[in-house]
């Protein structure tokens, strides 16, 4: 008996090369999802134009930097991750894919990069209180006016794209359940409407029509990486060359012992 299940254990494959780029896949886009706690952290530091002069701790603005940081990182990890594969659906979708999680990422550094800024003036006038205040009242406006506008080129507008690309290839190759791209691609031009809107001063950048707009694709963001994490790739005709090489290396292994 005890032989029987040892050799069944050494008959069962490890963690496919492709069932691990999905995992890693999914756990990035699971990790996009950490900065929601800024909506706290931040508090009213994008309505207050007085900020840069008030009292009180920065402690809570660095961690929701800190989080938007490791946002901007993990998107970049999920173009990377996925390259490989969507790109034989493809390439050239598969490449505007990984220039758009790029480009995200670099418009939220632009914003993190505004918001330290921020708290570095905020903290010099703390110690020595010599600066002028109104002149740090307006310095402090323009960069919260900053981090508002590159989180609105680069947290709402660039996941538009992004859900149009990989929503395409994930539709076309049924790497995933159809359903999943599908909710991307119907939620991509509400939430392309809402920034619009946005930009135009017709709605507020917090307001219910934008979280009614952003909710189709952060369900489709956060969807796919729960299948790709628990689940992985569903069989395609895109990986089955991968599947039969694989599988042919490890018969002539078999044959050759």
């Amino acid at each position: 008996m005890t032989i029987t299940d040892r050799s069944t254990a050494s008959r069962r494959d490890p963690m496919t090369p492709l069932r691990k780029t999905a995992l890693v896949a999914g756990l990035f886009y699971l990790i996009t999802f950490i900065s929601i706690p800024t909506l706290v952290l931040y508090g009213n530091l994008k309505t207050d134009r007085n900020f840069i002069t008030s009292a009180g701790s920065n402690t809570a603005v660095l961690c929701g930097a800190l989080l938007e940081v490791i946002v901007a990182l993990a998107g970049i990890g999920t173009a990377v991750t996925l390259f490989p594969v969507v790109k034989r659906q493809n390439e050239a979708m598969a490449l505007g894919f990984v220039a758009v999680r790029t480009l995200e990422a670099a418009m939220i550094f632009t914003g993190v990069l505004s918001l330290l800024s921020l708290v570095h003036l905020r903290q010099d006038l703390g110690t020595s209180g010599a600066a002028d205040p109104a002149s740090l009242v307006t310095t402090g406006a323009s960069l919260v006016a900053t981090y508002n506008e590159t989180m609105l080129l680069g947290q709402t507008l660039m996941p538009c794209l992004s859900a149009v690309l990989l929503g395409t290839l994930m539709y076309r190759s049924g790497l995933v359940p159809r359903a999943l791209p599908l909710t991307g691609l119907i939620g991509a031009p509400l939430l392309l409407a809402s920034s619009v809107a946005v930009f135009f001063g017709v709605i507020e950048p917090i307001s219910p029509w934008t979280a009614i707009a952003t909710l189709p694709i952060a369900l489709w963001e956060f969807s796919l990486g729960l299948w790709l994490t628990f689940k992985g790739f569903r069989p395609s005709p895109i990986t089955a060359g991968t599947t039969t090489s694989r599988t042919s290396s490890a018969s002539r292994d078999i044959t050759a012992i």
